[in-house]
């Protein structure tokens, strides 16, 4: 049976390789020497076994999304990732679990050179507790709340398949087995925007994350900004599965769906040029799907401009049974 810290040293203690680490997993205390001038940004995300995902998800795909979500907030800032601690309750240790999981977090860790620098380790129910470090700037945070009236609404990637692959394991809906691994990869195993949210510095007026569903996560940007927005429903970037689905269901898992992770930004209508030729540097395809007005409040619109009355909640941890 391995100690805690022989679980330590035989999966997560590696040589650091970044000169901004000077000391990492080890010691009492992490050294980290951010870039000359910038700021940290710093984001924590708990994963609780049975709250955020299935009791027995797949160990790799699981190392993968806790280090994800939390660089999708860092993304969401306009940070650039430097570094990450790791709080992990086990049941168990058990080397058939850790061994995997430990492979698709550092995976995920090397792919963005976010290097881990320490945390801590217990026996209790599974729980995932990562804290995220990056740099960004000083005056080119991404922030919630720089939305101004007139500027457009765009969206990251696509939305829904993950919000389709819960309903299809859950079994509210009948998805056949094709698509609902294919739904699910976005589920299990999404995809941090690090590079957009960099190559956004400077354009983007506001930008977050899109964990909790469209519509609550941009309420929150129109709540600190102070202003409001109509959105184009049926102009909303739907994943490839949901978009064989029922167009009802598609705009309800478009809109209130959660764990896309893709970026929500607002950019002024006169830099879309400059918005799309950061997507192409980052790789990654945006769509242009609003507005943001001056009357407070969410407007939503069909294709045709007709409004539509949707009854949308976003998920909320002590609202939901």
């Amino acid at each position: 049976m391995l100690s805690e810290f022989d679980l330590i040293a035989r999966y997560f203690t590696r040589p650091v390789r970044s000169g901004r680490i000077p000391l990492g997993v080890g010691d009492d205390c992490a050294l980290l020497a951010p870039s000359a001038g910038m700021q940290l940004a710093i984001s924590t995300d708990m994963l609780v076994s049975g709250r955020h995902f299935f009791a027995d998800a797949d160990p790799l795909q699981l190392g993968h999304k806790c280090l994800a979500v939390n660089l999708s907030d860092l993304a969401a800032m306009g940070a650039a990732p430097l570094a990450f601690t790791l709080a992990l309750a086990l049941p168990d240790a058990d080397e058939a679990w850790l061994a995997p999981f430990a492979k698709g977090l550092l995976a995920l860790a090397d792919r963005h050179g976010c290097e881990l620098i320490g945390g801590d380790t217990t026996k209790g129910p599974l729980t995932i507790s990562i804290t995220v470090l990056g740099e960004v700037p000083p005056g080119q945070a991404l922030r919630r709340d720089g939305a101004q009236p007139g500027d457009d609404v765009w969206i990251s990637g696509t939305l829904g398949d993950a919000r389709l692959a819960l309903a299809g394991y859950l079994r509210e809906i009948a998805l056949p087995a094709d698509a609902l691994e294919q739904a699910g990869t976005r589920m299990h195993a999404p995809t941090p925007r690090a590079e957009l949210g960099v190559a956004l510095r400077g354009i983007a007026h506001a930008a977050i994350d899109i964990s909790d569903g469209l519509c609550g996560d941009l309420g929150h940007i129109l709540e600190r900004s102070r202003v409001g927005a109509t959105l184009q429903v049926d102009a909303l970037p739907r994943g490839p599965v949901l978009e064989s689905q029922d167009l009802s269901l598609a705009r309800r898992f478009c809109l209130s769906g959660g764990d896309d992770y893709e970026l929500c930004f607002t950019v002024p209508a006169a830099r879309r040029a400059e918005v799309l030729d950061a997507a192409r540097s980052a790789g990654t395809p945006v769509r242009l799907v609003g507005r943001i007005d001056a009357e407070p409040g969410l407007r939503l619109l069909d294709a045709h401009g007709a409004p539509l009355g949707l009854p949308l909640a976003s998920f909320d941890h002590f609202a939901q049974p």
